[in-house]
């Protein structure tokens, strides 16, 4: 059993291209099935990071290959993931 506090200890790095994602810093579930749709990294910060974000990467649940003791290793196209933050 994993909780979502342990998950956002954890770095996602993308084994396609090696791509540090960072840390989970959000979890979409279908609150019908209680599944969970994917996992919100977030991404490249403005002007060096100092004035917030724009944007995340939003990877897909079936796109996370493994988990380890302090890594998630996911498998996506990062241009594909990456999205415009939803406010």
């Amino acid at each position: 059993m994993v909780r979502i506090y342990d998950l956002k200890q954890k770095e996602v790095i993308n084994i396609k291209d090696g791509c540090r994602f960072g840390f989970i810093c959000d979890i979409e579930i279908d609150e019908h099935c209680g599944t969970v749709i994917s996992i919100i990294v977030p991404g490249p910060g403005r002007v060096f990071g100092m004035f917030g974000r724009d944007q995340e990467y939003k990877i897909p649940w079936e796109n996370v290959c493994q988990f380890g003791d302090d890594i998630i290793l996911v498998d996506v196209d990062t241009r594909r993931v990456l999205r415009e933050c939803d406010d």
